[in-house]
């Protein structure tokens, strides 16, 4: 059970966070600044691609890599296709996953590896076998690791990740919310040379810009009726969140959203794109998880016995294709089977919506759909973190001792 005075306790938040987890999500717009810098330093604004890629293959382990992969797919869209690579088994060597190029792979094609700590030995050894391929190969490791070397060897690009500098000093996890930006922000710098994303300069600079409003916006310190981060965490707490998506760049921050709540929260939750989100969950909101399944009992004893998990719908919105939104059927369906909703969109893209009302989305009125996307990540990031640290007995919580 979520503690929600603890929402409200600046001070007592920063006692709970001993994996640094609030840093981490507060740092984000200065890690794209520095890994902004870094892509800068590595070379990559001078490249002259002969073309765009045929395909483009995304590797790299844990949530923070398959988030990046996933945001690289939504945004280059019909650009090229984006492979995202799983290891298939694992190798001989010690600790070692087996990562395998699809077997059309060559010259034609570009492989970005992504690590938050270069010391997979699977990832060295599918950087030389791109290389051997004729793949054009770059990654993004710290400095001075296994796979750092094993690209460079291989002639391939590699772009030094933005470390926060308490992370050269403490045993902080990969999963740090701002390990996603250190990774994607020098491959968006990358893809925009390459032609298939828009992400100049200018528009990396407002998106760190606008994580550091969006950090103002959600800091422990500021109260929770007016904290959208808190806010959300208070209204998923002690429920399956069933995350309904609608727009491309919604849908990879709320699959990214399931995943950190597991990592970090240990809360189990749901995501789907709208409309299949309806079929797909429907059935959810029919059986014991349905609000009206088993009404809370009066006599229940509230402090032996746990209330059950009921599910709420989360509409995570980003602006939709064509303009037209499935949100009003989606909420008209949640509400008719007694199911709660949340509601989450960019603050400049979307005006206020009537519960049932026929609606045509408005497109952002200032900012670009990649601004979009950031705040919609720092939001859930901010609130996934409230909800590990404001619950009792999880590793990231209150009443827990450091690991």
């Amino acid at each position: 059970m979520l503690d929600e005075s603890l929402l409200d306790a600046p001070e007592a938040l920063a006692r709970a966070d001993r994996r640094g987890l609030l840093r981490g999500a507060a740092e984000a717009g200065a890690r794209v600044r520095t890994a902004t810098r870094h892509a800068t330093e590595a070379g990559i604004a001078d490249l002259k691609p002969d073309g765009r890629p045929r395909a483009v293959l995304v590797a790299g382990s844990g949530t923070a890599a398959d988030g990046v992969a996933d945001l690289i797919g939504a945004l280059a869209g019909a650009s090229a296709p984006v492979i995202h690579l799983a290891p298939s088994g694992v190798a001989p060597a010690p600790g070692a996953l087996r990562w395998t190029l699809p077997g059309w792979a060559g010259s034609l094609d570009l492989l970005l590896v992504l690590t938050v700590d270069g010391a997979e030995p699977g990832l060295a050894l599918l950087a030389e076998q791109a290389y051997r391929r004729g793949c054009t190969v770059a990654a993004v490791a710290p400095p001075r690791s296994p796979l750092t070397e094993a690209v460079e060897s291989s002639h391939g690009l590699v772009v030094p990740l933005a470390e926060a500098p308490y992370e050269l000093y403490e045993d902080t996890p990969a999963a740090s919310p701002g390990a996603l930006w250190a990774l994607f922000t020098p491959l968006l710098a990358l893809l925009d040379r390459c032609g298939l994303v828009e992400a100049p300069p200018e528009t990396l600079a407002k998106v760190a810009d606008r994580l550091d409003r969006t950090a103002e916006r959600c800091g422990p310190a500021i109260a929770t009726y007016s904290n959208p981060a808190k806010t959300l965490a208070a209204e998923l707490a002690d429920s399956l969140p069933l995350i309904w998506t609608e727009g491309s760049g919604a849908a990879p921050v709320g699959r990214r959203f399931a995943a950190v709540l597991a990592e970090l929260a240990g809360r189990p939750a749901l995501a789907a794109e709208l409309p299949g989100a309806l079929p797909s969950h429907g059935a959810l909101l029919l059986g014991g998880l349905a609000a009206g399944a088993d009404p809370d009992d009066f006599f229940r004893d509230r402090v032996e016995e746990q209330q059950a998990l009921r599910a709420r719908v989360l509409l995570l919105r980003d602006s939709p294709a064509g303009g037209l939104t499935a949100a009003p059927a989606a909420r008209a369906f949640a509400l008719g089977h007694d199911t709660p909703v949340s509601e989450l969109a960019p603050a400049d893209s979307f005006e206020p919506i009537e519960p049932l009302a026929t609606e045509t989305a408005p497109g952002p009125e200032d900012g670009t759909g990649l601004e979009s996307v950031a705040e919609l990540l720092a939001v859930t990031d901010f609130a996934a973190v409230y909800l590990a640290l404001a619950t009792p007995g999880n590793p990231a919580g209150p009443g827990t001792p450091a690991a």
